[in-house]
């Protein structure tokens, strides 16, 4: 097999065999043929990946059992260290790509060589709802407050992880994919087609609810550290920050949303009729 120009990593670990079967078959179905399909299963114990992987005849599934569970951070170090890609295409074990996410983002980097990331925008399996809304613009400033790129949707150039000598960092598990983009601060560009491009599971068995205080805490410590890191961008992220504040009725029903960005308050009627908009004036410095 030639030198592919996309290289897709799924790490798993005790996968439903459902779900599995969803996420392989929808990168398999890629409207865009030209990728390796890493599959690196973590030591499971409950479920047969290997067998589930191996039903498959597609020539371009690479599978690959760690001897002990490494975890996922080191889990993921090892699929960018097989890879051969120019572009990983970062793929969850549970969640499924839209047909033509691969050949949407791959376009967009040979059009953009100043981006090294590229998301897009994900909903929830079977609902069609939004599961969160990323940015397009000032990606960088928005990362100091949240993660604000998806990053099972993401495709990351792989040069910008190898020159930089950037890689997940297991000591910021689970929150690993969101100490990878702050670490690419400075070092590339980012950007989130907004366009869905993940259908994102959400049950109880993900790691994003199981392990949802223990995120918390360390997505603190990862911003903690960039503001420090960056103190300039902060003062721009924070001045260019919205603020939304809820006032209830009763504590209960939800009377008034008070939007507040750069020089300007927009008062929100039950948080969506707009009742008033008002232009702060900032005094000038007379000293």
């Amino acid at each position: 097999m030639e030198t592919p120009k996309i290289s897709v990593l799924m790490p798993t670990y005790n996968t439903q065999e459902s779900h599995l079967r969803e996420a392989i078959e929808s990168v398999l179905s890629q409207t865009y043929t030209d990728f390796e399909f890493i599959i690196l299963d973590d030591h499971s114990q409950d479920v047969d990946i290997e067998k589930i992987v191996r039903s498959y005849s597609d020539e371009r599934i690479i599978f690959a059992k760690n001897d002990t569970n490494l975890g996922i951070s080191k889990s993921r170090n090892k699929l960018i260290e097989m890879s051969r890609g120019e572009y990983l295409a970062v793929m969850d074990h549970d969640d499924v790509s839209v047909p033509n996410r691969f050949m949407k983002q791959k376009d967009f980097l040979e059009h953009h060589p100043n981006v090294g990331v590229v998301g897009g925008l994900a909903d929830i399996v079977g609902t069609g709802k939004l599961w969160m809304s990323f940015p397009k613009n000032n990606i960088e400033q928005g990362l100091l407050i949240e993660c604000c790129i998806c990053h099972p949707s993401a495709m990351i150039r792989k040069s910008v992880l190898t020159d930089g000598g950037v890689w997940y960092d297991c000591k910021y598990t689970p929150s690993e994919d969101y100490a990878l983009w702050c670490n690419l601060i400075g070092k590339t560009k980012f950007h989130n087609i907004q366009e869905v491009m993940l259908h994102y599971r959400v049950h109880r068995d993900n790691v994003t609810h199981r392990q949802l205080n223990r995120m918390k805490d360390v997505m603190l410590i990862i911003q903690n550290e960039t503001r420090q890191k960056f103190p300039v961008l902060w003062e721009l992220a924070k001045f260019n920050a919205r603020k939304i504040r809820r006032i209830k009725l009763f504590s209960v029903l939800p009377f008034l949303k008070i939007v507040e960005h750069k020089k300007e308050i927009k008062y929100y009627l039950f948080g969506r009729i707009l009742i008033m908009k008002m232009i702060i004036k900032v005094s000038p410095n007379l000293d």
